[in-house]
């Protein structure tokens, strides 16, 4: 070889070299526009690469790029806490000791405060946990609608409404999406229920769809920006949902613009054609139900892996729509784990238990309190009784994917304990949920537990029963649905026996669920405290002793049997379906709506929540009477706190339609206001609506109209306590 070769020959791999180190700086450089960056990275992958990016290479992570410094995609469950670390490919925990989490309260009790400045620091504080853990990806906050009060995942979801779950579930996400985490939103769509969800076809109009199931999706969108969506496990209208042209392709990626990355939920792909073409871009999970222990087949098997590859390879599939899933991944690595000036994070930090006990506290619901049964100050009595295995049972283990592993958590006895002094606060069981009802000496267990019980009420000035749901299986948990309304472990009975010892009995109820009340007229108060986190027991005593005056308000409707709510009202095809098909037979009328319209009294009605104050509402006014179609109405009202104690009040705005071409709801909700107010102070409420939000959706032209015609909005402190009503036109 001449000397003049060889220089050529090496002037050429400098060249080459020099090339390939300038793109691969291209999309290393987080200077550059993220679209740029994404297009160098696809232009330098092999066929093999962009394939091993779509499907899980473990339990919890994805594929990157070795090659290229791409990083892995790394996820954690849940929306109320990062999830303990687990094996490469088990579900078992890895016993790590420094992944004990703070655990903030579940989303119902979030959507109870309704206060989207407290879902912002719930975002932010979670957002800066998954950070500080490693995490590219946080699988929530789940935003699927409350349908049926036997659902066992109800607690992980933000209500009844779609207005409601929407303003609450934008803040959170953009506030985790701060700390250069991807909130997963979840589970998209229709995703009402656990009995039979692998498989279950939900059919529903498309009414309801846009009206009542997609609004909240639609808004962490458009307006949350949210980088990364979860399909459902359960078919729509013939399609699972993990791979649905309509909800995917159609309504996702083409309507609404969407991004970012579809992830399915785990187990939830069942074809490698229409994962290719129907919208997902990342498979995670398949081979198990999502609770099996172990797999039972490589990650190379997948649905999105070597089938999609050697489909590619004979011709089957094209690399257009490889292309699309590879750079919808890239773009969320690139604004998470690759990010710019991404912060650091932080655990388990004093600033994470304070926002864990705000939010707590602000979505506590005081559901009925006569005679001024609470607030029970320090000092009022000698001794109290706490009565309930829910006051000493760890309420943030089970449940499923949201389980967690905390660092503490102050059980409602220690708290109690706290405020009250142990020297007070006396407790005994009453029940235990972990007797077996069909061993003999269960009875002799549960006879002797309510006996004690009962001595313990008799002896005290005052009873606090601490009950409600669980986490076990058929109760608040993944995986199947509640069997009934009742309260499990003859709570009822424990309650009446100690009503007929003592009188003074505050009853408070953990759970996510609506409950029946048999005993509900003969208690003097009631609590709602759903699950509360690491600070369930200092958030309980502060509300208990009236140091916190409570003001959450109910995000969904309880009603007082399983037959009042819509879709047990119409039989086995609307619930639970006869396992591969359902029919949601109520419609459009979901909660608050099919109460009023069919004009039944629930038990509490959605947006009830009382205060250790009261609250007097000024009529209703708007800035003018006649309104075109794109204009904003202006409406204002005074409340006042008449009580002697500072309080906060939520304001709540519906709005009818009389005489509509289509059947609507008696009202729907369409703002609401927190308005923190001093004794005897007296504020002026304003609020802005705008006239499209008054539309309904006409699936016959699949347009949101809003008719000509008269339009009533009610101010009201819930949906059955209306305070004023002022009618304007529409033109």
């Amino acid at each position: 070889m001449n000397l003049k070769f060889l220089c050529m020959v090496i002037s050429t791999y400098v060249m080459t070299f020099n090339t390939l180190f300038a793109q691969q700086a291209l999309y290393l450089d987080v200077h550059q526009p993220i679209d740029k960056r994404i297009e160098n990275a696809i232009s330098l992958m092999t066929v093999e690469e962009k394939v091993n990016m779509c499907h899980a290479q473990s339990k919890f992570s994805s594929p990157g790029v070795p090659r290229l410094g791409i990083p892995e995609i790394w996820m954690t469950d849940g929306p109320h806490g990062i999830r303990e670390e687990v094996f490469w490919d088990e579900w078992d925990g890895a016993k790590w000791t420094n992944d004990s989490c703070t655990a903030f309260p579940a989303l119902t009790c979030l959507a109870a405060s309704f206060n989207p400045e407290i879902s912002a620091l719930y975002g932010k504080s979670i957002g800066e946990e998954a950070r500080y853990r490693g995490k590219g990806v946080l699988l929530g906050p789940g935003v699927n609608i409350y349908r049926t009060p036997l659902n066992g995942r109800n607690f992980e979801y933000m209500g009844e409404d779609p207005y409601l779950s929407s303003r609450m579930a934008v803040p959170y996400i953009q506030a985790v999406q701060k700390n250069g985490v991807a909130a997963c939103v979840k589970h998209f769509a229709l995703n009402n229920q656990e009995k039979e969800r692998m498989s279950i076809n939900v059919e529903v109009s498309d009414r309801a769809l846009y009206e009542i199931y997609l609004p909240a999706f639609k808004a962490a969108v458009k307006e949350g920006k949210a980088w990364s969506i979860m399909g459902a496990y359960n078919q729509f209208r013939g399609q699972h949902c993990c791979h649905n042209d309509l909800l995917l392709n159609k309504i996702l990626k083409t309507d609404w613009k969407f991004d970012g990355a579809v992830i399915s939920d785990w187990g939830g792909v069942h074809n490698t054609e229409q994962s290719v073409y129907n919208g997902l871009d990342l498979e995670m999970g398949t081979w198990t139900n999502g609770l099996t222990t172990k797999g039972t087949s490589p990650y190379s098997s997948y649905y999105l892996a070597n089938p999609y590859l050697q489909g590619i390879k004979s011709g089957k599939f094209t690399t257009k729509e490889l292309d699309d899933k590879v750079r919808r991944l890239l773009r969320l690595i690139f604004r998470t784990t690759m990010a710019a000036n991404r912060p650091f994070g932080k655990f388990v930090s004093p600033e994470h238990s304070e926002a864990a006990r705000k939010i707590a506290e602000q979505g506590i619901v005081l559901l009925k309190n006569d005679k001024q049964t609470l607030p029970i100050p320090v000092g009022k009595y000698k001794r109290i009784a706490v009565i309930g295995d829910n006051a000493i049972k760890s309420l943030v283990i089970g449940g499923g994917s949201s389980s967690l592993k905390v660092a503490y958590e102050v059980t409602p006895l220690k708290g109690l304990e706290a405020k009250y002094g142990k020297d007070v606060i006396q407790f005994s069981k009453g029940y235990s949920s972990d007797l077996d009802d069909k061993k003999p000496e269960s009875k002799l267990i549960a006879d002797s537990l309510l006996a004690s019980a009962v001595e313990t009420a008799r002896n005290a000035d005052a009873v606090i029963f601490v009950g409600g749901l669980n986490k076990n299986w058929f109760q608040d948990s993944e995986g199947d649905d509640r069997q009934s309304m009742a309260l499990p472990y003859n709570q009822d009975k424990v309650i009446s026996s100690l009503l007929a010892t003592n009188k003074n009995l505050t009853v408070i109820l953990c759970s996510g669920n609506a409950v029946e009340m048999p005993w509900l007229s003969q208690i003097p108060a009631l609590l709602q405290a759903w699950y509360l986190g690491s600070e369930a027991g200092n958030a309980i005593a502060n509300i208990i002793s009236g140091e916190v005056n409570p003001s959450g308000k109910l995000p969904f409707s309880f009603p007082k049997k399983l037959e009042d709510n819509a879709a047990h009202s119409f039989g086995q095809m609307s619930y639970p379906g006869n396992s591969k098909k359902q029919e949601y037979k109520e419609d459009i009328l979901v909660g608050y709506r099919w109460f009023d319209t069919k004009k039944i009294v629930p038990q509490f009605a959605f947006g009830h929540g009382l205060s250790y104050t009261t609250f007097e509402y000024g009529k209703i006014a708007v800035d003018k009477k006649e309104y075109a179609k794109t204009d904003i109405v202006k409406l204002s009202f005074a409340i006042k706190n008449t009580g002697k104690t500072d309080g906060s009040e939520i304001a709540q705005i519906y709005v009818s339609q009389p005489k509509a071409s289509v059947l609507r709801p008696v009202k729907e909700l369409k703002a609401f206001r927190k308005v923190n107010l001093k004794a005897g102070e007296t504020q002026t409420v304003e609020i802005e609506i705008n006239v499209q939000d008054f539309a309904f959706y006409n699936d016959k032209t699949q347009t949101w109209d809003v008719e000509s015609g008269e339009f009533v909005l009610c101010n009201a402190a819930s949906s059955a306590n209306v305070k004023s009503k002022v009618t304007v036109s529409v033109k």
